[in-house]
């Protein structure tokens, strides 16, 4: 029986903050395989992307429903980068932080593998992480599909109320909270919504909370 509290982190805008160059990068890329592949404007292709990101959580999830998009392959054409190392933004003090959690720690992210690990390994944090699951690991099923949170429980012997989903994003959240998890938002916004059970402006800030939404060793 899982008696200690696991933390399922996603990683960008969560771990690093990928909105100076990283995000920008991987929209521009997603746009240009959109065109190529969709015969498509790069205006109407960026558009499409806005639109299925917006409606789905995840540009993937549209393609491969609306275009039998090989998931694999656009994951791979889009998460290309020249030089990683310099667009990654993170805060001094995150491996501190993290190894002041107790409990286990799973990444959870729509990243393919390749990506996260070479962030994770970047960051200097990969070996605090017990899992790490990405869009390729769980079947292709993005968040905010319940799918593959069911697959990580399975996966792992895990109960839904005995983990904490730390995320910048507000629909994978509900997400995670309908499956009974708890909920940490990472994010500078002023509202506290009621499926949040904590709000943080950074990772760092999680240690000072963990006690606050029950969670102890």
């Amino acid at each position: 029986m899982q008696t200690r509290f696991t933390w399922l982190f996603d990683l960008d805008n969560t771990l690093h903050n990928a909105s100076p160059h990283i995000f920008p990068h991987i929209n521009r890329s997603m746009t240009a395989y959109m065109a190529e592949h969709l015969q498509l404007g790069i205006e109407e292709a960026g558009a499409l992307r806005t639109t299925y990101w917006r409606r789905y959580g995840a540009t993937l999830h549209g393609l491969m429903r609306h275009h039998g998009t090989d998931p694999k392959h656009f994951l791979w054409q889009t998460h290309q980068f020249p030089d990683l190392a310099r667009m990654i933004v993170s805060e001094a003090g995150l491996r501190h932080a993290l190894r002041r959690l107790h409990g286990r720690k799973i990444i959870f992210s729509n990243a393919p593998a390749h990506y996260a690990e070479a962030v994770l390994a970047l960051l200097n944090i990969s070996d605090l992480f017990d899992a790490v699951y990405t869009v390729d690991r769980v079947r292709f099923q993005p968040k905010p599909e319940a799918g593959g949170f069911r697959h990580i429980l399975q996966r792992e012997g895990l109960l839904a109320r005995r983990c904490v989903m730390v995320e910048d994003s507000l629909p994978n959240l509900r997400a995670a909270r309908q499956l009974g998890m708890k909920t940490v938002w990472v994010t500078r916004e002023s509202r506290h919504p009621a499926i949040v059970d904590a709000k943080i402006a950074s990772v760092l800030k999680l240690p000072a909370i963990a006690e606050k939404i029950g969670i102890r060793r």
